[in-house]
């Protein structure tokens, strides 16, 4: 080889300097593609550790040249746009190689496809093949049997979190703080395991972040400008546990054997939920014999090699899940459940057959029903979830179960309210924990053990007639104009009274009642229309009634003064100001120091005015 044209790769993994070391050359030359310098100048200008390696072999061949051991040159066209664009495609490296049947030059290259064109081409060709040798990553050291991950940034000690789920400490592993270049070192060693190792893979690449699975270890990597410092976390699950473990009732067991194929899976970060999807996935692919597929982003699962996990398909989930249909399997894992097109993905999925097993992030229980309850349609959420269960500290706490009935809602009294209902009751128990249904045009996910209690409104007030004003205050608001002053309070189940200035009543009446009567109809209540006076903003300080209980102390401006801001003055001194309930009061919690002043006051014969702000 009197004449070596280095494509990128073998310029990026050294190969060229290496040959040439080791090889018996009489001083060859060595000409590099320009297509090969503007590829890596874009690599270093992302701050890609390639191309950072690539600019350093080439300086080290302009080193060997002023010693006397090769000729280097630069030649061929740089790249346009369109051939950027098409780069996976082959365009550069059909420059390159151009470039090399023009100059009658061996092309060296690392890529197996590359060596394979050239040689199709008649074109010679020398591919450079580098040997992997498994090698642990640096990182390693700092984990132990009881280590959840690590904490690396830029000027501060590295940190680690110890423990299991429910049990977790936050220590420090050195006292020396890390800096950028030790940090970048780790980056550049990361990243060069996932181009060489098979079980290493690049999850994510995007401007400021990698996100790296290497085995067991799921790597993410910040940096400016997404981040303001680089940052390395790595984390590692810590057990693996078989689902007896879980000791689990035989009633959940024979459900998850037989007839649970909507499962959700959810929990607080850190709670055990990937844990537990390991085990129940290997019950379901040993114990059951079933055919086990995952979707995940990155792959961290740790699953036996019968169960196949899949990454997003040319970067989409939908592509996935394409695939996996054709491929059937009996039970998927969607490994986790965060975006709109996710649920969207995980619901058409189960529809179609196939079994589904999705993560998710919640603090309670119902959180995960929720969730997807806002994204599908109300009457399908049984087909799609048929149970929830919820894991704390590594072990299952709540397990929900999902079915569809026609009624009244909890808490409604009118026969004709009656309704689609998704009711959600404890597995275990049989006890109703939550109900789900449409009012008007919202989705409610109503508690039970909120129903008959207490509200911020009022102490006689349930949940129910919140959700109630608040849907008919909605609809009256969307009829008037946005600065109109408009009221409303249920009095009953069977019926809530309007309030609103006089010159809007007929618009809301309608002609022979029309409008009102429709209203009606599609919110299921009887209204009544009180008027109340708007009138122009009076700035004139007024006195009013002071309610003193245990409690609280209640300040009465009167429901016309109702949702406004008003400044509250001892003697004509500012003391507060504050915004009125619907009825016109403003609650002050006894005990703080701004009862106390008002306390003194009332004690000292004191003036108390308000005065309403624009």
């Amino acid at each position: 080889m009197k004449c070596i044209i280095p494509d990128t790769s073998a310029v990026i993994i050294g190969a060229v300097s290496e040959l040439i070391e080791n090889g018996d050359f009489d001083y060859p030359e060595v000409i590099v593609p320009e297509a090969v310098v503007c590829e890596l100048e874009h690599q270093a200008n992302a701050k890609r550790s390639e191309g950072a390696k690539g600019l350093a072999e080439l300086q080290k061949l302009q080193k060997m040249q002023d010693g006397g051991e090769l000729a280097i040159t630069f030649k061929g066209k740089r790249p346009t746009n369109y051939d950027i664009k098409y780069a996976k495609s082959g365009e550069i490296d059909s420059i390159i190689r151009d470039l090399a049947r023009s100059e009658f030059g061996t092309l060296l290259t690392n890529d197996k496809v590359q060596a394979e064109v050239a040689k199709a081409q008649g074109i010679p060709v020398y591919y450079f093949e580098q040997k992997y040798t498994h090698k642990a990553l640096s990182i390693e050291k700092f984990f132990d049997e009881n280590t959840m991950s690590i904490h690396l940034k830029e000027n501060v000690a590295p940190m680690a979190k110890k423990g299991t789920p429910g049990h977790i400490d936050f220590v420090k592993l050195e006292d020396k703080p890390y800096s950028y270049s030790q940090l970048k070192n780790i980056v550049d060693e990361i990243l060069e395991k996932a181009h060489t190792d098979s079980k290493t893979y690049l999850e994510s690449d995007k401007e400021g972040s990698f996100v790296v699975q290497s085995r067991e270890y799921r790597i993410s990597i910040a940096y400016p400008p997404f981040a303001e410092g680089l940052e390395i976390t790595v984390v590692r699950p810590v057990a693996d546990i078989d689902l007896d473990e879980y000791h689990l009732s035989e009633k959940l067991l024979e459900r998850i054997k037989t007839s649970a194929e909507g499962i959700l899976i959810s929990g607080s970060p850190g709670a055990g939920k990937s844990t537990f999807v390991q085990a129940i996935a290997k019950y379901y692919s040993s114990e059951l014999n079933k055919i086990v597929k995952t979707m995940e982003s990155p792959r961290d699962l740790q699953l036996d090699d019968e169960i196949t996990q899949y990454a997003p398909l040319e970067g989409s989930m939908e592509n996935t899940a394409d695939v996996l249909l054709l491929v059937r399997p009996d039970y998927t894992i969607y490994d986790e459940l965060r975006k709109n097109t996710d649920f969207n993905i995980f619901a058409d999925m189960r529809l179609a057959g196939v079994g589904m097993i999705g993560v998710v992030h919640a603090t309670r229980p119902i959180d995960a029903i929720q969730r997807i309850a806002s994204r599908v349609e109300l009457g399908v959420i049984p087909s799609i979830v048929d149970t929830s269960i919820y894991i704390e500290d590594g072990e299952v706490r709540s397990v929900y179960e999902t079915k569809m009935t026609v009624k009244v809602p909890t808490g409604m009294k009118e026969a004709d309210l009656a309704r689609p209902v998704i009711e959600v009751r404890d597995f275990e128990t049989g006890e109703l924990k939550n109900e789900i249904y449409t009012y008007g045009e919202q989705t409610i996910v109503m508690d039970m053990d909120l129903v008959n209690g207490t509200s911020q409104e009022g102490p006689n007030k349930s949940s129910v007639d919140v959700i109630a004003e608040n849907e008919i205050l909605r609809k009256i608001k969307r009829m008037l104009p946005k600065k109109a002053k408009v009221d409303v309070e249920v009095i009953s189940p069977e019926r809530a009274n309007i309030y609103i200035p006089d010159q809007y009543v007929p618009k809301i009446i309608g002609k022979n009642g029309k409008r009102i009567a429709e209203i009606e109809r599609e919110i299921g209540i009887s209204l009544g229309v009180e008027v109340i006076d708007e009138k122009p903003i009076d700035e004139t300080p007024f006195e009013f009634d002071i309610i003193h209980t245990r409690k609280q102390m209640i300040l009465d401006l009167g429901r016309e003064n109702g949702r406004q801001n008003f400044d509250i003055l001892i003697e004509g001194e500012y003391l507060l100001t504050a915004t009125t309930s619907k009825k016109g009061e403003i609650k002050i919690r006894t005990g703080i120091e701004l009862s106390d002043f008002i306390l003194e006051a009332i004690e000292m014969g004191l003036k108390i005015t308000a005065v309403r702000k624009k």
